[in-house]
Parts: structure tokens; C-alpha cells; sequence
């Protein structure tokens, strides 16, 4: 079925199938700017209409469903919060930066899907510009039971500095190396499954390699499960890549390129990321996993 593609109030995208919205993509938010206000996903629905993301968490409010989120970009916060630091934890450095939307090069939609391209200006909190981004997206049904996300954005130094990428971990607090395409489940999910090449398991597969990982949830009020299965490019930086996932006390997943490691930005430099997630009906189980992120990875080489 072809998918619909609206524009809310130069505000919102909608992408629905049939009757269904799949997703919202906010691209002008109007978060604070503690929250480093930056486009988003949210909500999201797998094709049963069961919602499997969650919004501005209480406990971690810069937390907005689907969103590239990057805390420790030299000197800036493009995550949202305290920026955590060697020897002093974490601070409140007034250093949180905005990713505002500037036009759509692209908008899509039809039988093979949605696909919107998009340029971006990273702002810093004190106002001056420090990057430009390209991003580009594609929303595609594979299935009955099945839909993907892809997703690319490659993003250039315009500094005349060097930006030294990072995280939590690089400044020396130990498995908090998250950064990147960043999602936060809904609360019913804590406590859910994660399935890697490797195995099964929950919060013991922080900082585990690979080029895919899944997260199995449960809804409440209904016997509803969902699985989502997210990839990773073989070309993004770190590949193969550094999973940061939880379990509890939250359900989240993001495949972490500056988990452990720095990665310096010359001026001019671009990085480019590439991942997709698959939104699966009930619990693919751990084979599943594996081959619906095949099919995942098909449809990001696809987006390009």
C-alpha cells in the first residue's frame, strides 16, 4: 500500500499507511534549549498500531523518541542536559546546541515509500554557527508485520577548529559511551529482550560489536509485543559498531560511533552515518532479528 506523506503547520511531517500514522517527524521542535532542541521521530507505531517509542521522559526530558542526539562534540552539547566531564562529572556548561531545520531538498511519496531530504544548520547555545548537515530518510512497508526506517546524515566541520567527537565514556565514565541515532522505548519495554548475532540477553550486551542488534517490548493494557531491529552501515565510523543499549531502568538502543573512542573532525571534515530500524508486529525472536536486519540493510543501501 502506497504510503501518505503530510506537512502539519511547516512544523511536523506525517507518514501514514492507510488509516495509520507510522511516525511524526518534528523538524522545528519547540523544546528548551536545556533539551537541545533538534529534529525528531515520535511518535512511532509498528503496522499493528502499537506505539514503541516514548517522549520527553521524565527522568531524561532531551530523550524524544527517534533523534540524532550527540553529547559531547568538543566543546558543545548537541544531546541535551549536563555535558559529563573527566574529574568533574556531570556539569551544567550552558553548552546545549540546536540542529534547526533549514529547507527539504526532497519530498516524497508513492509506491515505494516515503523519501525526504533535508539540510540542517547546527547552531551553538551562544548562537554561532558550528556545523552544517544533510540528512536524508526513507520510510518503507516490507511486509504484513513489517516496516523501515532508514536513515543517512552526513555532517561537516565548519569550524576553523578541530571538533574532537566523543561521549561519556571517552571522558572517562564507563559504559555511557551513547551518541548517534538514539531511541528511547516506551516504558513497558523495560526489561525486555535483546537479540545480537551473538545471543540473547538484556543490559550485559552494553558495548557489544556487531552489525545489528533487536529489542523486543511488551505493551501494556493488551497482550501486544513488538521487536525493533536496528543496523548499522559498514562504513559508518567504528564499524563494527559499539552497541549502547538498556534494559533497565529504561528501555533505549543506539548504535554509539564515539562509544569508547575519539574521533577528531578537521575543519572542513565530513562524517557521514548511515543506520535503519526495523518496526516489527510481536516478537521476531532472535533468528528473525537476523534476518529482518538483512532486510533493513537492503533498504538503507537503497536511501544511498
Amino acid at each position: 500500500m502506497t504510503l501518505q506523506l503530510d506537512q502539519i503547520e511547516d512544523r511536523e511531517l506525517s507518514i501514514r499507511h492507510g488509516d495509520l500514522e507510522l511516525l511524526r517527524y518534528v523538524y522545528r521542535p519547540d523544546n528548551d534549549q536545556f533539551e537541545s532542541p533538534r529534529p525528531y521521530f515520535e511518535p512511532i507505531r509498528d503496522l499493528a498500531g502499537q506505539q514503541v517509542s516514548l517522549y520527553r521522559p521524565h527522568d531524561h526530558v532531551w530523550h524524544k523518541g527517534i533523534a540524532l542526539s550527540l553529547p559531547n562534540c568538543g566543546p558543545h552539547n548537541f544531546w541535551g542536559g549536563r555535558t559529563f566531564r573527566r574529574g568533574q562529572g556531570y556539569v551544567d556548561e550552558k553548552n546545549d546546541g540546536s540542529m534547526e531545520h533549514r529547507s527539504f531538498t526532497e519530498l516524497e511519496s508513492g509506491d515505494q515509500g516515503v523519501k525526504v531530504a533535508e539540510e540542517l544548520e547546527w547552531v551553538t547555545q551562544d548562537g554561532d554557527h558550528f556545523f552544517s548537515e544533510k540528512r536524508a530518510f526513507a520510510a518503507t512497508v516490507t511486509g504484513d508485520d513489517t516496516w523501515v526506517l532508514s536513515f543517512s546524515t552526513a555532517v561537516t566541520n565548519d569550524t576553523d577548529q578541530v571538533v574532537v567527537m566523543g561521549s561519556p565514556t571517552t571522558e572517562g565514565r564507563e559504559n555511557a559511551g551513547y551518541g548517534g541515532f538514539f531511541w528511547r522505548g516506551p516504558r513497558s519495554f523495560t526489561e525486555g529482550r535483546v537479540y545480537t548475532a551473538a545471543g540473547t540477553g538484556g543490559d550485559e550486551m552494553m558495548g557489544v560489536r556487531g552489525d545489528w542488534m533487536g529489542f523486543h517490548g511488551k505493551h501494556d493494557s493488551n497482550d501486544a509485543e513488538s521487536t525493533l531491529v536496528f543496523t548499522d552501515h559498514p562504513e559508518n565510523p567504528g564499524a563494527p559498531i559499539k552497541w549502547f543499549v538498556r534494559t533497565t531502568p529504561f528501555a533505549a538502543v543506539c548504535p554509539a560511533p564515539f562509544f569508547d573512542a575519539e574521533l577528531p573532525m578537521e575543519p572542513g571534515r565530513t562524517v557521514t552515518l548511515r543506520h535503519a530500524v526495523a518496526v516489527c508486529n510481536g516478537d521476531t525472536g532472535a533468528e528473525g532479528a537476523g534476518k529482518t536486519a538483512e532486510l533493513a540493510a537492503a533498504e538503507l543501501a537503497r536511501l544511498g
